[in-house]
Formats: structure tokens, C-alpha cells, sequence
């Protein structure tokens, strides 16, 4: 089935599950570098053909700063569960069913929290919720989809985006990967890897892969981040 079609095939899917009252709501998790965002945009754009009035946030900005993580000895576990505000999370997509509610926004460049990135969100027909610790008692979602693929992968397109963001830093002073800019390519490769391997393989596979079990679709991907199959749980 061709990728247009698999979309639409998953809004159907999602928009059979509109609540009678307020906005539906969908979470999507994976593991770090799945390509969520990417797909949450793509499931965005095939929603809004029903003249759905669809928005976008990502998890990460109920992320505590980098100032109380350290203060807490827990940023070099930065996207565990512990290191979210799992209650301001729940908080705000309880109360976006019924009037406004703010959403935070973590700056992937600066690596924290952005608070020129927050917004208020009312009227919304259709709220994604994109990123890691997503669950169904952190997350009260009408629909939760867990974007799977084998780990090899996933740490190969990890190290990409590392790299891809290092690259940037040179032309951009306050990027958090400055810090890296005097490493040869080599050396930072390998930090990416040296990181993949120390915190974010832990997570998924003590915390983030918890969700595949209680997702309501899992979408497999391939090498190329194509969808080689959806699944329905439950």
C-alpha cells in the first residue's frame, strides 16, 4: 500500500475515535530518532483534509530545564521518565478537551527548554502529541500510536540527526552542539554512538518500548523510515 494510502487509511482510524465533546486527541511515541515528528506532520496533513483543524506539540516540552535537571543530578538521563513533568502534561491536555491550555515547547538546538516557543491553544479540532513518555497514565489520549522499527536502525538514524545538528552548530553560536565543534567528525560519530548505547537504548528498552503494549496501533518502519506495516493492538 502506497504511503498516501496508509495515511489515510490511519486518520480514518484516528478520527473514528473523535470523542463526543472537545478535541481528539493522539499521542505518538517511539524510541529517540524514530522519525515521530516526521509522521505526526504526515498523520497532521492527512487529518486536515476532513477540513479538521489539526495542531502539533511534542512531549519533550514538559521536560524539565536543563537548570533543574542538573540541580536534580539527572540531565545525562534527559528523556527517562523521571526527567518530564508527567503531571503539567497531563494537565494541559485535560484541560485543552475544555477551553485553552499552554503548551511548552524544548528547543532541539539549544537542547532546553525555549520559552519563546510556548503556546496557548484553544479551538482545536484535533491535538497530536509527538514524543517520548507517552503513556496511558501520563498521557489521557483517545488514540495512542507507537511508531516501531529494529534497533539498529533506530541508532543509525539517531547518530544522522547527531551529526546533522553538529554540522549546523558552525554557523550557529548558540546551538547546545558548539561545545562539540573542536572534535573531528570521527570523535563526534563516536560520542553519538557512545550516547545511543549509555542513555538512549536504557530508555527504550527499560521505558519507551512499555508503550508498544498498550498502543492502540504500532507502525513498523523500514531502513528508509517507509511503513512496512500497521497493526492494530487490542
Amino acid at each position: 500500500m502506497a504511503a498516501d494510502a496508509q495515511l489515510g487509511v490511519i486518520a480514518d482510524w484516528a478520527l473514528s475515535r473523535t470523542p463526543d465533546a472537545g478535541p481528539l486527541i493522539l499521542g505518538i511515541t517511539g524510541a529517540v530518532a524514530a522519525g515521530k515528528s516526521t509522521f505526526a506532520a504526515d498523520l497532521a496533513a492527512a487529518l486536515a483534509l476532513s477540513r479538521a483543524r489539526v495542531e502539533l506539540v511534542c512531549s519533550d516540552g514538559f521536560l524539565h530545564t536543563n537548570q533543574t535537571l542538573t540541580s536534580l543530578d539527572l540531565l545525562n538521563r534527559k528523556g527517562f521518565p523521571e526527567t518530564f513533568d508527567s503531571d503539567a502534561q497531563r494537565a494541559a491536555l485535560t484541560k485543552i478537551r475544555t477551553g485553552p491550555a499552554i503548551f511548552p515547547a524544548h528547543s532541539h538546538v539549544t537542547y532546553d527548554i525555549d520559552p519563546a516557543l510556548s503556546r496557548t491553544l484553544t479551538g482545536v479540532d484535533v491535538l497530536i502529541i509527538e514524543g517520548l513518555n507517552l503513556r496511558r497514565d501520563t498521557a489521557p489520549v483517545d488514540g495512542l500510536i507507537y511508531i516501531d522499527a529494529d534497533e539498529a536502525l533506530l541508532e543509525a538514524w539517531y547518530v544522522a540527526r547527531f551529526m546533522g545538528l553538529w554540522e549546523a552548530a558552525e554557523h550557529d553560536p548558540t546551538s547546545f552542539y558548539v561545545r562539540f565543534r573542536q572534535m573531528t567528525r570521527d570523535q563526534v560519530e563516536a560520542l553519538a554512538h557512545q550516547v545511543w548505547a549509555g542513555v538512549n537504548l536504557p530508555n527504550l528498552r527499560e521505558h519507551i518500548v512499555l508503550a508498544r503494549d498498550e498502543a492502540d496501533l504500532v507502525v513498523t518502519k523500514g531502513p528508509d523510515h517507509s511503513i512496512l506495516s500497521v497493526q492494530a493492538r487490542g
